[in-house]
């Protein structure tokens, strides 16, 4: 009951909606690019699954990540290939 309490209180106090908020627009940002990116390298899987899971910013962090990363891995593969 301790565990309830203290959310209900939480939910009741003057922070809960100012982050509800700030989560909102990290989560709006970040899907929105990660949806841009996906889009505009014509990955269906990938906007599908970022377009239908909400993960508060997590999922799209991690499809930025990973694809920034491959693509600093192909870049410098072509570099050492062209000397």
């Amino acid at each position: 009951m301790a565990f309830e309490e203290m959310a209900i209180s939480f939910m009741q106090s003057q922070y809960f909606l100012p982050l509800i908020v700030i989560i909102s627009i990290w989560d709006l940002f970040f899907k929105g690019w990660a949806l841009w990116e996906a889009s505009g390298r014509k990955e269906k899987t990938w906007f599908i699954v970022l377009f239908i899971l909400n993960t508060a910013g997590i999922l799209p962090i991690i499809y930025l990540w990973l694809k920034k990363w491959s693509k600093i891995k192909h870049t410098s593969r072509k570099k050492i290939i062209r000397y």
